[in-house]
């Protein structure tokens, strides 16, 4: 793995992660008090199924 792809996979997180502030900033606010209301079981079951949806699109892209 090239210094380039993975700068590049590093911009394009960024990119994803402003786009909800960007395009709605009152839902996004709401999201986030929302989310940081939960315990911290709920938030370890939302990233442990965002890493391994992560990992199997990752898996996918790399079949190809």
């Amino acid at each position: 793995m090239s210094w380039q792809l993975l700068v590049s996979a590093f911009a394009l997180m960024l990119i994803f992660e402003g786009l909800g502030p960007a395009l709605f900033p009152k839902k996004w606010r709401a999201y986030m008090a929302q989310l940081a209301s939960s315990d911290e079981r709920t938030l370890k079951v939302v990233g442990i199924i965002l890493i391994l949806t992560g990992a199997l699109v990752f898996h996918l892209i790399n079949l190809v």
